[in-house]
């Protein structure tokens, strides 16, 4: 079995198809087709179902291409280990934030990191569930809420802080300082969408309660959200952090409880992937900006006890 042909291998388990593969990797169809099944000849198996001009991959297939993506991710760690070992302050940091204050909190570091290592290219990906890139090996790590308990996965904890619910200043419940749970089943909200990954938490802590929320709007924006709240249209759920940057005075914060919504920040990376200077550069920073900010104890600036 030779690296090529996992390659190959690869890069057809990512077109599904012949003609397309052998003009991505520059060779002949004929020489594509020999590799496949002399590594299949090897193997003892068929990787792929030929249906005519289409190819479907085997379950066989499927668990070569599994352990392919480990020896691959595997390679490049071992690439980016060297580097450090001769002191390459280089190469390429891809970072993902949950979108809204999460990728807030990302972006604002980027300067000084630049400044630190002028030599890395960084990219910062703002989506609504970047753990699974992380489990991909697509991002070095990410900035997102706890997640589950994923045995690939390494948490390192930021800070915690709560939801509150956020309505207009002349919002006919702008008088009272806490809400219950249940109670934001009859109001009107605005909410991130079902794939997102608060609205997952939240929708199972709805669960929990018994009770079911059904959004006049979603939006993947969080500016957006704020917006149509700002002009009345309806109440959203908000971290504090958020609150606090984009409020402009227009807004009250109203605590919710029995159970108040807390949420714990980390940064997440994948346990196999080796974490280089300056991965571990961009964690500091991160770290030193949430204690100087004191992200996370943001209620005393919302004025709520």
């Amino acid at each position: 079995m030779e690296l090529r042909q996992l390659e190959h291998f690869m890069a057809l388990c990512e077109e599904m198809q012949f003609t397309k593969t052998a003009e991505k990797l520059r060779i002949g169809q004929p020489t594509l087709s020999y590799q496949m099944k002399a590594l299949e000849v090897e193997l003892g198996v068929r990787l792929f179902d030929r249906l005519g001009k289409k190819i479907a991959i085997t379950e066989a297939g499927k668990i070569l291409h599994e352990h392919c993506k480990k020896v691959f991710a595997n390679l490049e760690s071992a690439k980016e280990q060297i580097e450090e070992l001769q002191n390459v302050k280089r190469g390429k940091l891809v970072i993902g934030a949950l979108s809204g204050d999460l990728n807030h909190i990302a972006s604002t570091v980027l300067l000084e990191f630049h400044s630190k290592y002028p030599d890395v290219q960084i990219q910062i990906f703002s989506l609504d569930d970047v753990v699974e890139k992380v489990i991909q090996n697509e991002f070095n790590l990410a900035l997102t809420l706890m997640p589950g308990k994923d045995e690939r996965l390494t948490n390192i904890s930021l800070y915690e802080e709560e939801f509150f619910l956020a309505v207009p200043r002349d919002h006919v419940w702008s008088d009272r300082n806490a809400i219950d749970f249940k109670e934001i089943q009859h109001i009107p909200l605005i909410l991130n969408p079902k794939g997102h990954c608060f609205r997952k938490s939240l929708d199972a802590a709805c669960s929990a309660a018994g009770i079911h929320i059904q959004p006049i709007i979603e939006s993947t924006d969080s500016k957006s959200i704020l917006n149509l709240v700002k002009k009345g249209i309806g109440a959203t759920i908000i971290s504090s952090t958020l609150f606090t940057l984009e409020n402009e005075g227009v807004l009250k914060a109203i605590k919710i409880k029995n159970p108040a919504i807390i949420r714990e920040v980390t940064i997440v990376h994948h346990k196999q992937k080796y974490i280089g200077t300056a991965a571990k550069g961009f964690i500091e920073l991160l770290i030193a900006h949430v204690n100087k900010c004191n992200v996370g104890v943001f209620n005393e600036l919302l004025g709520i006890k």
